[in-house]
């Protein structure tokens, strides 16, 4: 008898760790949707997932726009039928900037997609999960490390990032009753095009400038594949992963 079919939608799946994400889930088993904004780099990861032998669909939805959201995890269901795991990833970073010198829009743009994306892609998700049979499903929260511990004079990153932390342990918590795991992964410096500028050196807590270590975005999938691939009554809460030599422990 096979194995029952697995399916999983990863946000922001065009670039970086979600690109990594998700080639890694489909090569797992998982027949992958891949949400974003932009369709060409979701067609790459499509690609990329096809040549090794993989099954992934397009689904283009900025995670910020409610109907939009509401729109992808509609055809979501009507074409998988079910979804098994979210890796709610899709995010935007946010360089040092003052506090003086932060304007409403930039604020507002940021708490748009770190974090009202994460509450509604969860939401479009929540009901596919609870409303299928068998019942119950996995949502998989990207925080951060800023999740912990803020870097300088970033502000409405850390703040959405902390607020990820929140909506992770609601929805654990409201997810018992369901058959709904919820965690969070919180990473550091995986090495992505998004990572680039650590590697010249960004300002740290002390005042100074410094390069910063990276590690492989693939370490950051296979943990992600780990958390999607356990059976439902175990749950990783949390889980950091880092570049072993970061200044994350410790002071700076």
């Amino acid at each position: 008898m096979s194995a029952p079919k697995k399916f999983a939608a990863v946000t922001g799946a065009g670039s970086g760790i979600g690109r990594a994400a998700a080639i890694s889930l489909a090569a797992a088993g998982f027949t992958v949707a891949l949400i974003g904004r932009r369709e060409e780099p979701l067609l790459e990861t499509k690609e990329a997932i096809a040549v090794a032998g993989g099954k992934a669909e397009v689904f283009p939805a900025d995670v910020a726009d409610e109907a939009w959201v509401d729109r992808a995890f509609s055809r979501i269901a009507q074409e998988f039928g079910r979804l098994d795991v979210l890796f709610n990833n899709a995010g935007r970073n946010a360089g040092a900037v003052p506090l003086e010198e932060y304007s409403l829009d930039f604020w507002n743009d940021v708490v748009a997609t770190n974090l009202t994306g994460v509450f509604l892609c969860a939401r479009a998700a929540w009901r596919l999960m609870k409303n299928q049979n068998p019942q119950g499903g996995r949502i998989i929260n990207n925080g951060s490390i800023s999740a912990h511990s803020p870097r300088p004079q970033t502000i409405a990153y850390s703040a959405t990032k902390h607020a990820v932390s929140g909506i992770t342990k609601s929805l654990a918590l409201d997810g018992r009753p369901f058959n709904i795991a919820c965690s969070q992964i919180d990473i550091g410096n995986a090495a992505t095009s998004l990572t680039d500028r650590m590697t010249r050196g960004v300002l740290q807590a002390d005042g100074t400038t410094a390069p910063e270590a990276r590690m492989d975005v693939t370490h950051v999938a296979n943990a992600i594949v780990h958390m999607a691939s356990l059976p439902l009554e175990a749950n990783v809460l949390n889980m950091t992963i880092m570049a072993t030599t970061m200044p994350f422990v410790g002071r700076g």
